[in-house]
């Protein structure tokens, strides 16, 4: 049947329909959630924050994949997690699982089948179990140490049927956990590059050191020299600028390519650095986050930093660095 105007109005208005009730159903199962968050979330963080192994998730169908991802976030950010399939476990995984982990198992009826291996296996070798399930009284609810509810607020699925709002409410409760780790833990940005030192995130939380020009790389001189001397090692360091110091070693100063085009005169070559120099300019700590030196560059419309520990020149770093490194 040809799309006419007329029903492709019709049809654009029917799905825009059935994506704001999507949406309201899963706001709507995600406002029960945190309404109904109790003193069992506390109970679950104190379970997983005491453990001296790691967290296994488990699921089956949609709640495994949730799962994969739950694992996953929690990995990430500093809690040694994997998801364990329980129809693999049934056949030797159950063997990945040892008495010091905590299990955390998935299922909206709490009546999948499939995890009642995993269960009795953690009743047998006394394994913290915590229980993600709509019912308390399944038989997941009843074997959990602990139950985070899941709303029983049906689907956003026209038939009722598709994991949608149950889903949804499940990845929310992964979040919950990821984060409230996170902050018990104290888990920092640095934390977090350390385990994502790949692509664009790893690019962005590299640190000023990961980055910066050192040693005979670092254009530094002694802040009473004159100023063709100055000229020459900008020439042959081609970062665009000298930094000074003076006669202990201090960081005093910096002259830059922008200086240059500024002043430029043949009085130039009769000068010291000194009386021509920016004193106590910007600097930064080796530490700083690669994505933070790009920003003050940019704010204060310079291009270079020098990188100073206990007011002595340590490094150097120009912004082509930063870009060429893929922090923007």
């Amino acid at each position: 049947m040809p799309h006419t105007e007329d029903s492709m109005l019709i049809q654009e208005e029917l799905d825009k329909i059935c994506a704001l009730n999507t949406i309201n159903s899963e706001i709507d199962t995600i406002t029960k959630l945190r309404d109904g968050l109790d003193n069992n979330l506390t109970f679950a963080l104190n379970i997983m924050q005491d453990s001296k192994g790691r967290i296994i998730i488990t699921g089956i169908g949609k709640s495994g994949h949730i799962g994969k991802k739950i694992a996953a976030s929690l990995a990430s950010t500093g809690t040694p997690s994997f998801f364990v399939h329980p129809a693999e476990a049934s056949h030797g995984d159950l063997g990945m699982i040892t008495e010091d982990d905590v299990v955390v198992a998935i299922s909206n009826s709490g009546e999948s089948r499939e995890l009642l291996d995993i269960l009795q296996y953690c009743k047998h070798f006394g394994i913290k179990l915590i229980a993600i399930t709509k019912n308390p009284k399944s038989s997941l609810g009843k074997a959990g140490d602990v139950v985070l509810q899941l709303p029983n607020a049906g689907e956003a699925c026209p038939l009722g049927l598709a994991p949608t709002n149950s889903t949804t409410a499940t990845l929310v409760w992964g979040d919950i956990l990821t984060t409230g780790l996170m902050q018990r833990k104290g888990f920092t940005k640095s934390d977090f590059n350390q385990r994502h030192p790949g692509g664009k995130l790893g690019s962005v939380l590299q640190k000023v050191c990961d980055l910066m020009h050192t040693d005979s790389q670092m254009p530094i001189l002694e802040e009473n020299i004159n100023m063709q001397q100055v000229l020459l090692e900008m020439t042959s360091k081609r970062l665009g600028c000298v930094g000074f110091v003076n006669a202990e070693g201090d960081f005093t100063g910096i002259f830059t390519d922008g200086d240059l085009r500024r002043c430029l005169s043949s009085e130039i070559f009769n000068q010291k650095a000194i009386d021509v120099m920016t004193k106590s300019p910007i600097t930064i700590s080796k530490d700083m986050l690669a994505s933070e030196a790009i920003k003050l560059m940019r704010d204060r419309k310079i291009t270079n930093l020098f990188v100073v520990e206990d007011n002595k020149p340590i490094g150097v770093i120009h912004i082509h660095d930063l870009l060429n490194n893929g922090v923007a």
